[in-house]
């Protein structure tokens, strides 16, 4: 079974700040001609930032608390931002981290990439570890109200579980950096 499209004609019906909106005519491998609506976004970066505390057994987890409007509610979620325009993902997780919770991480390892909703975007997340956490100062953008909390392992894994956490990327980029990993 051929599961390929090929575009035929591409057209942005908006251009904005964060994302372009295009309405592709398309042909199927049936030869049926069909259009799809295309959410371009540069993507971004998410951190799973963990500390090491003296005394505790388990890893710590740094979490942003901040309002979001498409959503209209206040979520706890790990620091992430979005990619400026031809910014490199390891790069940007830096500059992210550091603005979100004031933390600098010595050691980084990348955790691979996910689609956010491959049916209508082509947003790519890029999801990164950090640990030997060094407190520097946060320094979040302007007109971003973000608080950085710090959680055990088990608190987060309980948030997540009775929906307290509901955050797509921050569940996949748990999930990433715990599977099987020691640390």
């Amino acid at each position: 079974m051929e599961f390929g499209e090929k575009t035929l004609t591409s057209e942005c019906i908006y251009k904005g700040k964060v994302i372009d909106v295009l309405r592709d005519e398309v042909q199927i491998a049936t030869g049926r001609q069909s259009f799809r609506e295309v959410v371009k976004h540069s993507g971004g970066v998410v951190i799973v930032a963990v500390k090491h505390d003296a005394g505790l057994h388990e890893p710590v987890i740094l979490l942003v608390k901040q309002f979001r409007y498409p959503i209209k509610e206040v979520v706890f979620e790990l620091p992430a931002g979005k990619l400026e325009k031809g910014e490199n993902p390891d790069d940007a997780c830096k500059r992210e981290l550091e603005e979100e919770t004031g933390y600098r991480a010595k050691n980084w390892r990348s955790l691979g990439y996910i689609n956010t909703s491959p049916g209508f975007c082509d947003e790519r997340l890029y999801l990164y570890l950090a640990t030997n956490l060094e407190f520097v100062g946060e320094h979040p953008d302007e007109g971003e109200i973000i608080k950085a909390y710090e959680y055990k392992l088990s608190e987060v894994e309980d948030m997540i579980l009775n929906g307290k956490i509901n955050d797509a990327k921050t569940i996949c980029a748990l999930h990433r950096a715990f599977s099987g990993v020691e640390l």
